[in-house]
Formats: C-alpha cells, sequence, structure tokens
C-alpha cells in the first residue's frame, strides 16, 4: 500500500513539474522556490560554448545527470567548487554520470573558464535566466550587493528591472542536483549562503545511492 501510494505521489509530481512554468525572480536569497526532490527536470533553453541554443532537458535524457549552478567565473568560491568537482569527476563518469555546469556567464567567459581550470565537463550559457528560474534559483540581488558588484564586475547583462522598478543583479543561489536517467531528481542542495558549498564526498554518496 506504502508503495502504491509513494508511486502515485512521483507521478503527481511529475506531471506538475512538466507543465509548470518558469518560477519569477525571488525578491531575495531567502524567499527561493527551488525544485525538490521527486521532481522532474524541467525544460529550459540554454547556450553551449560555441553560443548554440540547446534544451538542457534533452541533453539529459536517458542520461543520469549532476547539474550544478553557480554564479559565475568571476566568484572565487565557484571557481573552487568547479575545481573539487574537477577532481572527482572521473569517479562520477566511472559511476554513469554526466557532469554539467551552469552559470549565467556568457558562452564567452565559459571559454575562458575551461580553458583557465582546464575543464572537460559541460558547462552551459544561462543569460536569459530560464534554467535559473525553470529551478527555482533566480533571485534579486540587494541594492547594496549590487552597487559593490557593479563597481568591481562588468556584470552589465545581469541587472534587470525588479518588480518595484529598481535595477538589480539577478544571480542564482548555488546549488546541485543529481537525476537519474528519466531526469527524476534524487538530491538537491541548495544553499543561500554563496560561501558553502556541499563537499565533494557528499556530491560522491549522494550519486551512489541513485538507482541506474
Amino acid at each position: 500500500m506504502f508503495t502504491k501510494t509513494l508511486n502515485a505521489m512521483l507521478l503527481c509530481l511529475t506531471s506538475l513539474s512538466l507543465t509548470a512554468t518558469a518560477k519569477p525572480i525571488a525578491s531575495d536569497n531567502l524567499n527561493l522556490m527551488p525544485l525538490m526532490n521527486g521532481q522532474m527536470l524541467p525544460s529550459a533553453k540554454v547556450a553551449n560554448l560555441k553560443g548554440e541554443t540547446l534544451d538542457l532537458l534533452s541533453l539529459t535524457q536517458g542520461k543520469p545527470s549532476i547539474i550544478f549552478f553557480y554564479r559565475g567565473g568571476w566568484c572565487p568560491f565557484c571557481n573552487s567548487q568547479m575545481g573539487q568537482l574537477k577532481e572527482i569527476e572521473p569517479k562520477l563518469i566511472e559511476m554513469g554520470f554526466q557532469l554539467i555546469g551552469i552559470s549565467p556567464d556568457s558562452p564567452e567567459k565559459l571559454n575562458a573558464s575551461m580553458i583557465d581550470q582546464k575543464l572537460s565537463y559541460t558547462l552551459l550559457s544561462d543569460t536569459n535566466l530560464n534554467a535559473m528560474q525553470a529551478f527555482g534559483l533566480a533571485y534579486y540581488t540587494s541594492k547594496k550587493t549590487t552597487e559593490r558588484y557593479m563597481k568591481k564586475l562588468k556584470l552589465d547583462e545581469l541587472l534587470k528591472v525588479t518588480p518595484q522598478g529598481d535595477k538589480r543583479l539577478v544571480l542564482p543561489v548555488p546549488a546541485i542536483y543529481i537525476s537519474d536517467g528519466t531526469g527524476l531528481i534524487h538530491f538537491q542542495y541548495v544553499n543561500p549562503n554563496f560561501r558553502v558549498r556541499p563537499a565533494p564526498q557528499l556530491i560522491e554518496m549522494a550519486a551512489s545511492l541513485v538507482p541506474m
């Protein structure tokens, strides 16, 4: 009886996830509505290193995937995480997973990250916020943060107008999603504190529990 009920719940969640529209940009990083375990990976248009438009859902169809969202190649915490993922990538591939990183960086900036860090896994550009909103991770930074970042970094393409009429930077809260070959999410880690990232050992352990 429990198994039947659980399966019915998962089917319901699957139906909802396939028909849901993109979530609105959150007012701050504490008011997100992220995708949760038991839901399905959404369809979202992103761009590859060549600037070609792709559908994230088609990239993950039939392929167990580990998808991580990061703020950009300008973020030292993100670069550190990308390096850690690079170290465990061989183990993840051996387990049957593909590794995909998504950020609001342009394809040109992604290429720079690939070269600088000597990465071999996939990086995708989400400058239009399609994936970030589909996963419920996009949020407006505060006025103070926006002004501080804009003084140091060239992030004009990430400035968006809030419902109140202010121009603010929109960034993703760093997140990790692990899905099976059907697109079902088995593990997610979303932390509003961008300085804290999941340990590589945790990602490996979570991936090992996903049925293949």
